[in-house]
């Protein structure tokens, strides 16, 4: 009996040293490669690689240090999601008093919007035969999320935020026969031709501070199309609704009482896939929102946040300055083992690695990865990204020729290299990873 215990012992011993031995050889190695890698050197760089199965980290390169993680924020996003969600997002809430149908939103980003359409809480509205009253005044923020670029408003990526989204927020221009098309059609009448402009190609300027929309006049390309943010607000909010449910809606001040009833749009999974593979910022910032409606009346992303920090994400090794859902602002910082320790409790949530990977790019086949990696039916890496000006990271899963899935994230920050320098040395690195481990 005691020489079968000494034998497991030593095959355990064994066991133990070759593990140890392995994780020693897998640092060794990759402190090597990024001490050799020239272009890594000219710019802030942290690192982290997680051994899922044995619980440890395997390399870390500044993983403890503060990084700006643009789009990665999804990941806390995406996350918080997943623990307050349960199956579909609510879109609406409601009571109905004699004849009158009266509504609050919710943030839902999916309501009409372009590539969800989701119908089901505007169907809820087209098909009621009462009067309908909108309530205002849930949504207790500004309109851009702290540290945004102001000048950044005629950009698609920067829709405004509010509690009752419509169409993505924003106006499509589209051609037809060289001429311009514009959608929702209730803004046709903003749009006017800049006789002053000397621009040669067509494109679209919203003022600032309302929607009056100018172009050059010139023709427009076959193909052309151009999504701008549309300036939110009440009139325009039941323009858009009236037109579209093709009904009046009259506004209303009413206080959301605490037994609302709630219609329900589309599934979770659908809307938080549509956050990751684009990368969608309207669908980040909103769905900050849908999250408040689930703890009470106020909607404000800030009181979200630090929710989730405080009931969720108390684990983290370091405490991030988080302000928004998409990662638009600077004033997000979080580390490398931050965002390691997130998709660790992302992969854990989820318990099902095939569905998660669905949800997220996937190396050289989908999302913001397809074009990162060769093209393949068998991608290896499954992730986010980020970018912003001087920033490019990617945070995700790994998975190795040996069988094995790690997790890592690579932050480069403060690099005046191009970009496709710094995305083609990361894809480099990962597919070492990949290959050797």
């Amino acid at each position: 009996m005691i020489r079968c215990a000494s034998k497991y012992l030593a095959v355990f011993g064994l066991i133990f040293l070759m593990s140890c031995s392995t994780e020693r050889q897998v640092s060794k190695n990759l402190k090597k490669v990024f001490k050799h890698s020239e272009v890594l050197k000219q710019y802030y760089v942290g690192f982290a690689l997680y051994d899922m199965s044995a619980k440890k980290m395997l390399f870390e390169k500044h993983a403890d240090q503060y990084f700006t993680p643009a789009s990665n924020t999804k990941l806390f996003t995406f996350y918080a999601g997943l623990k307050m969600i349960s199956d579909s997002i609510p879109s609406l809430r409601y009571i109905e008093e004699g004849d009158s149908l009266i509504f609050w939103g919710t943030g839902d980003p999916s309501f009409l919007q372009s590539k969800l359409k989701g119908t089901k809480a505007a169907d809820f509205l087209r098909l009621s035969n009462k009067k309908l009253f909108y309530a205002p005044g849930r949504y207790t923020g500004h309109f851009y999320g702290s540290g945004w670029q102001w000048d950044d408003y005629n950009d698609y990526y920067q829709a405004e935020i509010n509690e009752l989204p419509i169409m993505d927020n924003l106006v499509s221009v589209t051609s037809r026969n060289g001429k311009p098309v514009f959608f929702p059609a209730v803004f046709r009448d903003c749009f006017v031709v800049d006789s002053l402009s000397s621009k040669k190609a067509f494109t679209v300027t919203r003022d600032f501070i309302d929607n009056q929309f100018k172009y050059p006049n010139v023709s427009l390309k076959e193909g052309y199309r151009q999504q701008i943010p549309y300036k939110v607000n009440l009139p325009t909010t039941l323009s858009l609704l009236s037109d579209t449910l093709n009904k009046q809606v009259t506004v209303t001040n009413r206080k959301m009482p605490l037994n609302a009833k709630t219609v329900y749009n589309l599934k979770r999974d659908s809307v938080l896939k549509e956050l990751m593979l684009p990368s969608d910022n309207f669908i980040a910032e909103q769905l900050l929102l849908v999250y408040g409606n689930q703890l009470g009346e106020e909607l404000n992303t800030n009181k979200v946040i630090n929710h989730v920090l405080k009931t969720y994400l108390s684990e983290l090794p370091d405490k991030p300055i988080w302000v928004d859902g998409s990662g638009l602002s600077r004033y997000n910082l979080f580390t490398p083992r931050d965002m390691v320790k997130v998709l660790e409790l992302i992969y854990t949530e989820i318990n099902n690695p095939e569905r998660l990977y669905d949800l997220l790019p996937a190396g050289g086949k989908s999302g913001t990865l397809r074009n990162t990696y060769p093209k393949t039916n068998q991608p290896f890496v499954f992730g986010k990204t980020g970018t912003l000006f001087g920033v490019h990271n990617q945070s995700g899963y790994v998975l190795t020729k040996s069988g094995k899935t790690y997790i890592f994230s690579f932050m480069n920050n403060n690099f005046v290299v191009p970009t496709t320098e710094v995305r083609k040395e990361m894809a480099r690195i990962m597919t070492y990873i990949h290959e050797k481990y």
